[in-house]
């Protein structure tokens, strides 16, 4: 089995739920499926699994050119960043991690972005779920506050509900590993 499909079968298996009764998800919407990703990215086996993934497989086919940090707004990308800068690692080649907060400390140094920024020109953005994509549009717009270029993103699943769209209209091409109605059985 290759890696997707054993992530497909992590994600079925523990991240998909339905229900006849409505969740309600981050952006406010309802909706009978959902998906929670930390399953998969809580649990060091899958969590390494998804790293190898898209540090060996998904990435290189995204990002052509050298890609200097893998970031976007906490809690969501955190795990996905970290796990993948470390595989980058393994291959020879620093991907910095860089996490978004949802605010500005107010405190101390004030930090918008955490994570080494010295000599970072580009990041590739991350989210674990992405529905009307605004999560993913406040890390964009905080990491090219700092100078940094965002035009690529990744994100474990997409809702199918115009997050995709969203992000294209400012610049961002998000490349899902899996689309919502992979797992809505016909």
């Amino acid at each position: 089995m290759n890696r997707r499909d054993e992530l497909f079968r992590f994600m079925k298996q523990f991240a998909y739920r339905y229900s006849e009764e409505e969740f309600t998800l981050a952006s406010g919407k309802k909706s009978h499926h959902y998906f929670n990703c930390k399953e998969i990215t809580l649990i060091p086996q899958r969590l390494q699994l998804l790293a190898e993934y898209l540090a060996n497989e998904h990435i290189p086919d995204v990002y052509k050119g050298r890609l200097d940090a893998i970031g976007g707004l906490t809690l969501g990308s955190d795990p996905i960043c970290y796990s993948v800068s470390l595989e980058f690692l393994k291959k020879g080649q620093t991907v910095y991690p860089l996490v978004v907060r949802k605010e500005a400390k107010g405190h101390g140094t004030k930090k918008e972005i955490e994570g080494y920024l010295e000599n970072v020109r580009n990041c590739l953005v991350v989210d674990d779920v992405i529905t009307t994509g605004g999560s993913t549009i406040k890390a964009v717009e905080a990491l090219r506050r700092a100078g940094i270029e965002v035009n690529s993103g990744i994100c474990i699943l997409d809702r199918e509900e115009g997050g995709a769209e969203a992000l294209l209209e400012i610049g961002v091409t998000m490349h899902p590993i899996f689309r919502k109605k992979e797992f809505i059985q016909k």
